[in-house]
């Protein structure tokens, strides 16, 4: 196309005239000069252009609701026709159409509010001739407001018999098929707002997901823990072992991280006096993405004074449990096809090394042995740092040989020091601390420890921790001073958790990745 000759895709024939045509030129622009443009969306421009002609405004802002469409179902759904004639009252409705079935002067539609989905019905003689044609140029997609009584259909179904219908908001875009949907995992992920109005499965994920939540802060405030807020921005990335994001402070020109784990902040307020705390929030760490990890996540922490980790053991177990009986209705669930028991007091608990032996089928003559355990990894096509540490080799035959078989909830303890640089050395064996971690569904679900509240200990570890960064492990942990001189003033003895919230809510509401979890996940940018 040369230069002069116009360009003919921003030229679209409506089937009308209207004077509000130029009110949508930018609109019709941008879309003509797209590439997914086609006729479906040209109608509903046009379709728009003609609403405005009638005087009917396409995106208002006063609405008229009084009712959420599942108070209706709980309420009426269970009459008799005699009984529900008796209810003369209307109820005033906002919601989406989601499906719409036209039979000339009657038609039916399905409204879905943040509720649940209902049948209305539309008839000429009802709303009127006039109010009857503006409705038929609305969409499926449209957001529309309804009034009317309540009234049972031959087939039974409880249906709003609407005296009027406003337009609240008009749809350019259409949805998916009704039988189709959203098949491409990605573009889910991506358009969640629209996998949340055509999957009902997506909704009812998230519901779950607002419940358990809701459920876990309500376990720990009845246990006198303290809810509060740590930085999410940080000047010395701790708390765990992992790749943090990096930013920079114009004002102060100082680099910040942001924050890979609270721990460390939690852990000051024990110092300063508060005996339960625990965070509900967002940790950062700029690592891989697969089905169980995004960048951004959510976990709680707490932390208990003058409490070990054998008690947060059972606070665990009664945690899971008392989630699962309340979210789900049982403390036995079924987890993508496995039924998982999370009922208290059945959990297993198990040491590290013995968890090697007994479920990787590892003898101890191999994974006490520093060059069998190496070449035993490599074995497996895994990479072995140069200088790496017994006790982080024999972490790498746990990921291999033992997480993925511990099914039902294991508790595995008793972790070796070098790979637990802020847990407590067990007081019989310092060469373990005293840490487990909670396997359920052959995935990490919470790690904890009794804390290691010696300062002099603490920051021989964190000596080893630097040699590590400095040998070019970008996950070791830093060199915290001011967390040092906190724990000088004096920490009392304690135990802290953390657990993914993300992974908690994959396993209570049967979902396979994390995605299916997470709102908006971090996606790569679309070509």
């Amino acid at each position: 196309m040369s230069n002069n000759e116009p360009d003919q895709r921003r030229t679209i024939k409506l089937p009308v005239k209207s004077p509000h045509v130029e009110d949508f030129q930018p609109l019709l622009a941008s879309f003509a000069a797209r590439d997914d443009l086609n006729e479906v969306v040209k109608n509903r421009v046009a379709k728009s252009c003609e609403l405005l002609d009638a005087g009917v405004p396409l995106y208002p802002n006063q609405v008229e609701k009084d009712t959420d469409i599942s108070f209706l179902l709980d309420t009426y759904a269970g009459f008799d026709a005699e009984a529900l004639a008796a209810v003369t009252m209307e109820f005033a409705l906002a919601g989406r159409i989601v499906s719409l079935r036209s039979f000339g002067k009657i038609t039916f539609f399905h409204l879905l509010d943040q509720s649940g989905k209902m049948q209305v019905c539309a008839q000429r003689d009802s709303m009127g001739p006039d109010a009857y044609k503006i409705f038929k140029k609305f969409d499926i997609g449209d957001i529309v407001a309804v009034r009317g009584p309540l009234f049972f259909t031959k087939t039974g179904e409880l249906t709003v018999d609407a005296k009027a219908i406003t337009l609240v908001t008009k749809s350019i875009r259409p949805l998916p098929e009704k039988y189709h949907g959203l098949k491409d995992v990605e573009i889910r992920y991506r358009q969640r707002y629209v996998d949340l109005i055509v999957t009902p499965r997506t909704r009812e994920i998230f519901q779950m997901r607002t419940a358990i939540v809701r459920e876990f802060r309500r376990f720990m405030d009845a246990r006198d823990f303290m809810e509060v807020e740590t930085p999410m921005m940080q000047p010395i990335p701790g708390g765990a072992t992992a790749r943090p994001f990096i930013s920079h402070h114009n004002a102060l020109d100082m680099r910040l991280y942001m924050r890979i784990a609270p721990e460390l902040y939690l852990k000051r307020l024990l110092v300063g006096g508060f005996e339960r705390v625990y965070e509900i929030n967002r940790n950062f760490r700029n690592e891989g993405i697969d089905t169980q990890h995004n960048p951004e996540f959510t976990m709680c922490e707490f932390y208990w004074a003058y409490a070990t980790f054998e008690n947060l053991m059972d606070l665990t177990e009664e945690l899971f449990g008392k989630l699962a009986k309340t979210v789900c209705g049982d403390t036995k669930i079924t987890y993508q096809g496995q039924e998982i028991d999370l009922t208290p007091g059945t959990w297993a608990r198990m040491s590290f090394h013995d968890s090697l032996e007994k479920v990787g089928g590892l003898s101890p003559e191999l994974y006490t042995d520093y060059e069998a355990t190496k070449a035993y990894i490599k074995t497996k096509g895994e990479k072995v740092v140069e200088g790496e540490k017994l006790g982080k080799l024999q972490a790498k035959l746990f990921d291999l040989e033992v997480e993925p078989k511990l099914i039902q909830p294991h508790f595995i303890h008793s972790y070796p020091t070098e790979i637990s640089p802020l847990s407590r050395r067990n007081d019989e064996r310092p060469e373990v601390t005293d840490r487990f971690e909670l396997f359920i569904a052959g995935r990490e679900m919470a790690n904890a420890f009794s804390e290691l509240n010696d300062p002099v200990d603490q920051r021989g570890r964190f000596e080893d921790q630097v040699k590590e960064k400095e040998a070019g492990d970008e996950e070791a942990h830093c060199m915290d001073e001011d967390y040092l001189r906190a724990l000088e003033y004096g920490m009392p003895p304690a135990a802290g958790e953390g657990i993914g919230i993300d992974r908690l809510v994959m396993l209570l509401t049967d979902s396979a990745s994390i995605r299916e979890v997470i709102l908006f996940p971090l996606l790569r940018p679309e070509a």
